[in-house]
């Protein structure tokens, strides 16, 4: 493998490690194989830390292809949980809003999936890396700090309802780069008149990119340790 040329690079996500996490260790990793203490390494598409699943990453000249990569359709299988809220609308933050779940059927529920198929305009978390002066918008979140957020458009090409047992709900989202499955999550409970928040997440596809093409990093470490010493070093 060329690293300095350019590699791309599918990772399976772990549980609980940032983005940044793994680009450091793949980082790590290599430029201790090649014996050189700088290597470009990037990713396509962030996922947060209680997410799993597809991310891409880009070593040497190949980062000129993460904006190819970002922008491609992505799908997600996510876990909600109805009736109640957090301020991350995921697992980050504890419960702050119990709501009523009864009205909610099954038919009622697909109605209300269906309405948001195709161009929708969302607003960010407060807990997220989206800028705002300079900062990120979780800097302010954290401080206790209200912020404005913009919405912005975005396109889901599909939701799939797979597990109905209330009050947890299966869907899986084909859709467009940007969009936040936390906020979806949040406007959907809106739309039930009731409360939403994310319990699990796993990005199953990145363009053409699944689950399947993708390796932990102990399959990485372990096959950087079958690789052939290098000869000249960078």
């Amino acid at each position: 493998m060329d690293f300095k040329e350019g590699e791309i690079l599918c990772f399976d996500k772990p549980l609980h490690w940032t983005s940044f996490l793994l680009v450091n260790r793949v980082r790590w990793a290599i430029t201790n194989y090649l014996g050189v203490k700088k290597l470009k390494v990037g990713h396509a598409g962030t996922l947060d830390p209680l997410a799993t699943g597809v991310m891409i990453l880009c070593t040497g000249k190949a980062t000129k292809r993460i904006d190819e990569f970002q922008y491609q359709t992505k799908e997600y299988e996510a876990v909600l949980k109805l009736g109640a809220t957090t301020p991350s609308f995921d697992l980050e933050k504890e419960i702050d809003a119990i709501y009523p779940t009864e009205h909610i059927t099954e038919e009622l529920l697909r109605n209300v999936l269906a309405g948001f198929v195709g161009e929708i305009r969302q607003v960010p978390p407060a807990y997220s890396a989206v800028k705002i002066n300079g900062k990120r918008a979780y800097e302010y979140a954290r401080k206790g700090d209200d912020v404005e957020i913009s919405a912005k458009p975005l396109l889901i090409d599909s939701i799939e309802l797979l597990e109905f047992s209330m009050p947890i709900i299966k869907i899986r989202v084909v859709c467009s780069k940007g969009t936040y499955i936390r906020a979806l999550a949040r406007d959907i409970g809106v739309a039930l008149q009731s409360g939403a928040h994310l319990v699990g997440l796993r990005r199953t596809r990145v363009g053409n990119i699944t689950l399947e093409k993708c390796m932990s990093f102990d399959d990485f470490k372990a096959m950087i340790d079958t690789l052939p010493p290098v000869v000249n070093s960078l």
